[in-house]
């Protein structure tokens, strides 16, 4: 994690106040602190066992399990990639989001950096 945000650090003029995460061990570790503190950046983590503190991903869960897994057998590993697969496909390619002005990720992540001004370096 560290060396990722270092990279991006570089590309970016400002870094974030604060970065929510989960208490996953790529972002408890000594490194990540020191760094975050280096840089003013605060370290907040979800508290265990509080799913209303990650929304978005409890909300993503809730339709891959209800949408995908609990309406497919998986005959195999490849089946199950396969089928995954497809799933995610829809829902990142074509499925609009209410959260995302009705359109789907993928769409708004293109919108949203073709707005972005460009760099010269």
């Amino acid at each position: 994690m560290v060396r990722v945000l270092t990279n991006i650090t570089k590309e970016c003029l400002e870094l974030p106040l604060r970065i929510q995460t989960d208490n996953g061990p790529e972002f408890v570790s000594l490194a990540l602190d020191k760094w975050a503190y280096e840089n003013g950046v605060t370290l907040d983590f979800y508290r265990l066992g509080k799913p209303t503190d990650n929304p978005f991903v409890e909300s993503f869960n809730g339709s891959l399990r209800d949408e995908c897994l609990n309406t497919n057998w998986f005959m195999s590993l490849e089946d199950a990639q396969e089928k995954i697969e497809t799933w995610r496909q829809d829902y990142n390619h074509l499925r609009p989001k209410s959260s995302l002005n009705d359109v789907p990720p993928v769409l708004f992540a293109k919108q949203f950096y073709e707005s972005q001004p460009r760099r010269i370096i």
